[in-house]
């Protein structure tokens, strides 16, 4: 049995799905290993312009899997001190995937987003959820920290510093209707409708132009990291001058609003 599912719904969507539903998808290494080789094969197939990442069954990842963790590939002769950070060093490789894939990934949350489950889905572009899902940050209900494979820097800049703060100490669920009220899930909507709306809304992203969507997420992402508006307004600068010299897409989208018609982006 595949505990990933690579599947094309749509023209140029990708469903990437954790299936190991007895087990809410937890993040044992068995699940990690095979999902990191298919985010980075998807990320290089160029029919692929909007992926979709979900869980299977009624969770979307519920975090560590502490009964049946599976095995850490190469560390054979390692002590324990050491396969602690490479076991870390693979979780932390699976969230760095995400963010730099070439297409923008939407995480359609199905379910509980739990502890690693909830970094998981931050490291998403776009996250809609079912309005049965939820969120806990459940490192600090375990005696842990709650900082744990990105949280503590991608939480904050997803609903603010002191949403985050409570959020992360205090191990609370977060329901779907709070993600959506605080901005943590783009929206929240029937259960059975979740993959639709992210369907929806991967075609419509599918449509534009391919440059311009993958370095418009480059650019958002960039933000987040960046010393100063100046600088940023001068990668943004780049980035649009790019497309546009190098395109006829500009002269595409004028034309198109003439014709009273989509536009067809040739790149």
């Amino acid at each position: 049995m595949s505990f990933v599912l690579i599947e094309k719904p749509r023209p140029h969507v990708t469903l990437i799905t954790l299936n190991r539903p007895e087990r809410m998808n937890a993040m044992a290494f068995d699940v990690m290993v095979p999902f990191k080789e298919a985010l980075d094969e998807v990320s290089t197939d160029n029919d692929t312009r909007v992926v979709v990442v979900t869980g299977a069954g009624r969770g979307f990842c519920s975090g560590a899997d502490l009964e049946s963790p599976g095995r850490i590939p190469g560390i054979d002769g390692l002590t324990v001190s050491t396969i602690a950070l490479r076991s870390m060093e693979l979780l932390d490789e699976v969230i760095k995937a995400m963010r730099r894939m070439h297409q923008p990934v939407i995480g359609a949350i199905n379910g509980p987003a739990i502890g690693g489950g909830l970094c998981l889905g931050l490291a998403t572009d776009i996250r809609i959820a079912a309005e049965g899902a939820y969120f806990r940050a459940a490192g600090i209900n375990n005696g842990l920290t709650a900082s744990e494979l990105g949280l503590s820097y991608l939480l904050p800049r997803a609903i603010g510093s002191s949403r985050a703060f409570e959020i992360m100490l205090s191990g609370r669920d977060v329901g779907a209707p709070e993600a959506e009220r605080i901005g943590l899930v783009s929206r929240a909507v029937p259960g059975d409708k979740l993959l639709e709306e992210c369907f929806e809304l991967a075609e419509r992203i599918a449509a534009f132009s391919r440059p311009g969507v993958e370095l418009t997420k480059r650019m958002l992402w960039s933000s987040l990291d960046a010393a100063s508006l100046n600088a940023h307004m001068d990668h943004e600068g780049l980035a649009q001058l790019y497309v546009r010299l190098t395109t006829r897409n500009f002269e595409e989208a004028v034309q198109a609003r003439k014709d009273n018609r989509p536009p067809e982006f040739k790149d």
